[in-house]
């Protein structure tokens, strides 16, 4: 499972101009899925990403989690973080899981958010979708459940 956790000072999805997540402060994700994973992948990066203390305390250093920063996530599926584009120029997304796998790990990955206290704000599965933020830093951060970069 990979996450792509950008800290953001806003964010904000549509689907057919219409907005179905949007955050103040907080995470933007974006989240894929591989064939490999399980919902361990997903309590685990949950853990993490809620961990991360990547938010300025009150001596400028990034020092405080996404709880003490009083931050929510917008969490946005995205399959083609998957891509592989070693061959040729058109990406083979062949390692993406299929939807219905997908789809059941990053709600559980939602879920877990939701949990440990977190609010969630959500993209449309499977959709197309227009996503707007304002990148805070910037810090961009990815992670992966089953590599150590």
């Amino acid at each position: 499972m990979r996450v792509v956790v950008q800290r953001v000072r806003y964010g904000r999805v549509r689907v057919e101009d219409r907005i179905v997540g949007e955050i103040k402060s907080g995470f933007v994700l974006l989240v894929g899925v591989t064939h490999e994973d399980t919902e361990q992948d997903a309590v685990y990066l949950a853990e993490k990403i809620v961990g991360l203390r990547v938010f300025e305390d009150g001596n400028q250093k990034m020092n405080l989690g996404i709880l003490e920063a009083g931050g929510s996530i917008l969490s946005i599926s995205q399959f083609t973080l998957y891509g592989d584009c070693r061959k040729g120029r058109r990406p083979n997304f062949m390692d993406a899981a299929r939807p219905e796998q997908a789809l059941r790990i990053y709600e559980r990955l939602n879920q877990e958010f939701e949990r440990l206290g977190v609010t969630v704000e959500t993209g449309a599965f499977g959709a197309m979708m227009d996503v707007e933020l304002a990148n805070d830093g910037p810090v961009t951060l990815l992670l992966d459940s089953k590599r150590v970069f």
